[in-house]
């Protein structure tokens, strides 16, 4: 059983309280998916994120196959972390923690998946050519999504003594 990992971070120029409004609402995971995924949210995400949720959806990955994805929120702690499991869809295992972290001048987000493809030995070779290669590309328009929507991050250059958190984050 081979389980492979991917592990993505992106700096964001703003504040941890707009990264964390923003990416632990379900209803946004949509704006950073690709168009061409079909992503729609059949239910759950009608309330803030919470152990425990489900969320079902629909979402075409690839050759236009159409397939249910069912998550659940399995771990939350406000402004820090949250960890979502696949309960049924394409993977025989995904597990997706996302990690968020003040810096100055914005902050980081972290996202670490562990996911097993199906199909056994079959799976393990189509991986390199099919999965992997999806994955990047999906969590690469991510990235250039949420720097679409938020601007590019420059890390602070100087001293920053006397600068107030408010002057750096606005």
């Amino acid at each position: 059983m081979k389980i492979y990992t991917l592990h993505t971070k992106q700096n964001l120029p703003i504040s941890l309280e707009k990264a964390w409004s923003f990416l632990s609402d379900p209803k946004n995971l949509k704006v950073i998916t690709p168009d061409y995924m079909g992503f729609e949210i059949l239910s759950g995400a009608d309330r803030p994120m919470f152990p425990g949720q489900i969320i079902q959806y629909n979402v075409t990955p690839i050759a236009g196959i159409n397939t249910k994805w069912v998550t659940e929120i399995t771990h939350v702690k406000h402004l820090e972390y949250f960890v979502d499991e696949q309960r049924f869809g394409p993977y025989s295992l995904w597990h997706h923690k996302h990690f968020l972290k003040e810096i100055p001048g914005g902050v980081e987000m972290e996202d670490i998946v562990d996911y097993k493809v199906p199909a056994g030995i079959l799976g393990q070779l189509v991986h390199p050519v099919l999965v992997k290669p999806k994955l990047q590309e999906i969590f690469e328009y991510r990235e250039q999504k949420l720097t679409e929507l938020f601007g590019t991050y420059t890390k602070p250059q100087g001293n920053l003594e006397g600068i107030s958190r408010e002057d750096i984050l606005n």
